[in-house]
């Protein structure tokens, strides 16, 4: 799948989980999952996340080495004053880099971030098996290789460059994001870098980090990587309003809620988030909220370092699903109706074969079927396409050589 289309399903409520792309239904949902997303050219640090990130820089340089520093290259009093009163994020979270620190002397840890391709390794398990078990309390025998494999290191994304409208290169497709001290592998980002934004898959880090937020320092470092990579939005993945491990995604600002009826976004004010129901559904268009131009942070929320409320390749799997049912029944929100899906072209969605393509309608001679005789090729095919997007059926593909 290339970077744009995932983009394309993303801001379609859609997410993946490994090599599993699902969307869940908010409003037949226990839990209902919400895509959000931040301006990361608008984002400006709370009082705790730069305090977070000035306390981890203060660790890796040392007091031996802050004091010589000093001394040795004095900053003017301008240099001084603007370090005191401002707080340039990207600059700050390179100031503890071997490459940004003036020597001699040596800083007390060398601190490294490099960003990898997605591939499984044993620095990178033994990371996950440690975060596994110390932070989300998993017994040794639950813990795999394989499934570190399948759920972190195995992408549907291909990787590929960019040019952007402005002329710069990014890269695109999943990466991982790795932090060392002193040569080992503390914390790994898990991301997709996309045409239009960083989405950030997973976090996980070793417990002797845990001290310093190191959930936090990631997602700040990932929204640094969105302002310098030129990429204009920084998605932490689905929030859901009732798991409380899930409330730090609103402390950064300004940001987006998608709504999943519109599919259009709107901004993560107060008034919205006040506005979800006890059990964590979001009703738009009942409530009347529009778009606006202002965002709120949400200080004092709960700390970022677990995030286990659904948002994993288990738990996309342990939920139960009802094969019976139509998509067109099922209530779910932006799903165009049976009528308005009967106007779409569905013989030539493209199909691919052992022995070549085709057309959908040639395979299945279906061209005096109706969308609604559930169960047929013709009614799963709209159900497929209604679920991606009618403008999306140019770029689908039924492969059926793999099966």
């Amino acid at each position: 799948m290339s970077p744009a289309s995932y983009q394309t399903l993303i801001d379609r409520c859609w997410r993946r989980s490994g090599s599993l792309l699902y969307r869940p239904n908010q409003r037949d949902a226990c839990c209902p999952h919400y895509t959000i997303r931040l301006d990361s050219g608008r984002f400006r640090a709370t009082r705790d996340q730069r305090q977070a990130v000035n306390r981890f820089n203060k660790y890796v340089i040392g007091d031996s080495y802050a004091k010589e520093a000093a001394r040795l290259y004095p900053k003017s009093r301008e240099q001084a004053r603007k370090r005191d009163t401002e707080f340039d994020l990207v600059e700050r979270i390179h100031e503890s880099e071997i490459p940004t620190l003036k020597q001699p002397p040596g800083p007390s840890h060398v601190f490294a971030v490099t960003l990898e391709p997605d591939d499984f390794t044993e620095e990178k398990y033994r990371v996950f098996e440690n975060y596994q078990q110390v932070v989300h309390h998993e017994s040794p025998s639950s813990i795999s290789r394989e499934g570190f494999r399948r759920f972190l290191c195995c992408s549907p994304l291909k990787r590929e460059q960019f040019t952007a409208p402005d002329g710069r290169e990014r890269q695109l497709g999943s990466f991982h994001q790795c932090y060392r001290v002193d040569g080992q592998l503390v914390a790994i980002g898990v991301l997709d870098l996309l045409p239009d934004c960083v989405s950030a898959v997973y976090f996980l880090y070793h417990e002797s980090i845990h001290k310093f937020s190191p959930g936090k320092l990631g997602a700040l470092r990932e929204i640094s990587l969105a302002v310098e990579g030129g990429y204009r939005w920084w998605y932490s993945g689905f929030y859901i309003h009732t798991c409380a491990k899930m409330r730090y995604k609103i402390d950064f600002s300004p940001q987006q809620i998608l709504n999943p009826d519109t599919m259009e976004w709107v901004d993560l004010t107060e008034s919205v988030i006040n506005k979800f129901d006890g059990h964590g559904y979001l009703d738009f268009e009942r409530n009347g909220e529009s778009t606006t131009e202002s965002a709120v942070s949400t200080e004092g929320a709960v700390p970022m370092e677990v995030d286990d409320c659904g948002d994993n390749i288990s738990d996309v799997e342990d939920e139960e699903s009802d094969e019976e049912a139509s998509l067109f029944d099922s209530g779910m929100p932006g799903i165009p109706s049976v009528e308005d899906m009967s106007s779409i072209d569905l013989d030539h969605v493209a199909v691919r074969l052992s022995r070549g393509y085709c057309y959908a309608g040639d395979l299945f001679e279906w061209h005096s079927e109706s969308i609604r005789n559930e169960g047929s090729a013709k009614a799963m095919v709209a159900e497929l396409v209604a679920a991606v997007g009618p403008e999306s059926i140019n770029n689908l593909c039924l492969d059926f050589k793999r099966s």
